[in-house]
């Protein structure tokens, strides 16, 4: 509520940060959400658990981030701000989530959502605290530290009768329809992603513009490439779920450093390439030699745009820096060390985590109940005989 003391200024500087929230927790709710939808019975699981763990995640990180970004003599500041940076941090454990879908019950979700928030935050820490790395381009380290979590977990889970893709793991029109349906929500405000937390107004508008040209080149790109990489020249949904978010991805860290959209638009068109791509040859390279079952593809979608947009961001800051810089090279080795310390982190505690949750304490699942929602919610229609 607006109090009668409040400035102009303070009224509109609230209103910009209530759209900027409101336009994140659409896309961590809703899109998120719907995108993990796409197994044709494992719907409500796919949307109730991602709100779960979503839920209790932003508080989580709300804690830890207090806890580790404050002086010992502080208070744990609590704002819009904050409720916005742990937003952003929990879309770590959404990601890791899509590798494990429908091979983890909702108390192994807690917990693997419990111990990354912290993994994260303390990874940032770290990266902001010593390194000197800023607080947009740490929070954009998200994509990759959720991707190399949750394959890390899943290698833990893996089942041999995954080596082939089970019958209740794959879609229905419905069940697509729903996965595009958060497609289309991610699409539309991954600009406000990349940019919510940029300050310096010039910063923010290239944040903005080049992430859209970024995502609409990936996005024309990922109907050509799946009609050019089918036998039958017809499109295949799937690879428009991965591949139009893939530039989005790709530009979250150098976003507001780009100088001209052409550079934004082919890392677009590149990204867009490396989630097609990564869809024909390496779910069975994961499946059947390192025996990780990624089950929404997020290494693809999230972790190798990711990785590529993360070594474009060092590329283009030598480029960019190379005249005012003398410890050009000392800086630059910085940010790929940043990059590669999250990666590190992300294996690291993931594999810890997939140890930990395959103790019989957690009841795993027997794999005769994957990607089925009757193992977890009530179908009073299936009780009564109808």
């Amino acid at each position: 509520m607006v109090s009668p003391g409040m400035g102009l200024a303070h009224i509109l500087l609230l209103s910009i940060w209530r759209q900027a929230f409101q336009d994140v927790n659409v896309l961590v709710i809703f899109g998120f959400g719907f995108l993990l939808a796409f197994t044709k019975r494992y719907g409500f699981s796919s949307t109730g658990f991602n709100l779960l763990i979503a839920a209790l995640g932003v508080q989580w990180a709300m804690l830890v981030e207090g806890f580790l970004f404050s002086s010992a003599a502080e208070k744990v500041k609590i704002s819009l701000h904050s409720v916005l940076k742990a937003s952003i941090s929990v879309t770590a454990v959404l990601i890791s989530a899509g590798a494990l879908l429908g091979k983890a019950n909702p108390i192994q979700l807690i917990w693997m959502a419990m111990v990354e928030v912290a993994a994260f935050s303390t990874s940032r820490w770290i990266n902001v605290k010593f390194l000197k790395v800023e607080e947009h381009t740490s929070l954009m380290h998200v994509h990759i530290f959720g991707t190399y979590f949750g394959l890390a977990v899943s290698w833990w889970l893996y089942h041999s009768s995954l080596s082939e893709r089970v019958e209740k793991e794959k879609s229905n029109p419905i069940s697509d329809l729903f996965s595009m349906l958060g497609t289309l929500f991610l699409w539309m405000f991954w600009p406000s992603f990349n940019s919510v937390l940029i300050v310096d107004l010039m910063e923010k508008r290239n944040a903005i513009c080049n992430t859209y040209y970024a995502i609409a080149v990936s996005a024309v790109a990922a109907f050509a490439l799946s009609s050019l990489s089918s036998r039958n020249g017809k499109i295949r949904m799937i690879h428009i779920h991965h591949a139009a978010l893939a530039g989005g991805v790709a530009l979250g860290f150098s976003a507001p450093i780009i100088p001209h959209p052409c550079i934004a638009m082919i890392l677009g068109l590149l990204a867009s390439m490396v989630a097609v791509l990564g869809s024909h040859c390496l779910q069975t390279y994961l499946n059947s030699v390192l025996k990780i079952h990624d089950t929404c593809g997020v290494h693809y979608t999230f972790g190798l745009p990711g990785l590529l947009g993360a070594i474009v961001h060092v590329i283009l800051f030598i480029i960019i820096k190379r005249a005012s810089l003398s410890s050009l090279g000392y800086l630059a080795l910085i940010e790929v060390g940043s990059f590669m310390l999250t990666t590190a982190i992300g294996l690291g505690t993931g594999f810890i985590t997939g140890f930990i949750l395959t103790f019989k304490l957690w009841k795993t699942l027997p794999a005769s109940k994957y990607f089925d929602d009757q193992a977890f919610w009530e179908f009073p229609h299936l009780a009564y005989g109808f």
